[in-house]
């Protein structure tokens, strides 16, 4: 390895270790980051455990593990979990959209202030 190789590891090792300077972009990504992160959060998990639900319902119509189980008559249970899974994946959107804007709402302000600050430089 020649030298300038060694020098050009060594700052960059040496950039890892030392404090990194915060601009106001990085700080509008983070608020940012803030304002979406919940919504995302709350979308990906209550729409993974709709897609169980629903799933089990179709499990219960379409395969013989009702019977498995010990329900005799499967279809109409199937269908109503199937429906409430459904229902669910449904509203999934429509809340992610209400925690969103909220969200938007509570941290509008401080977002525009710094936003406007970063464009005037």
């Amino acid at each position: 390895m020649n030298r300038n190789d060694q020098q050009f590891m060594a700052q960059k090792i040496r950039a890892q270790y030392m404090e990194k300077e915060v601009s106001g972009l990085d700080e509008l990504r983070a608020l940012d980051a803030k304002v979406k992160r919940p919504a995302n959060v709350f979308a990906y998990v209550f729409g993974s455990i709709s897609a169980i639900i629903m799933g089990a319902g179709m499990s219960l119509v379409m395969t013989d593990i009702g019977a498995t189980v010990g329900i005799a008559q499967p279809m109409i249970p199937g269908i109503a979990i199937g429906v409430v899974g459904l229902f669910m994946a449904l509203i999934n959107y429509p809340i992610y959209k209400a925690i969103l804007d909220s969200r938007k709402q509570k941290y509008a302000g401080q977002i525009l202030k710094l936003s406007e600050n970063i464009m005037k430089q």
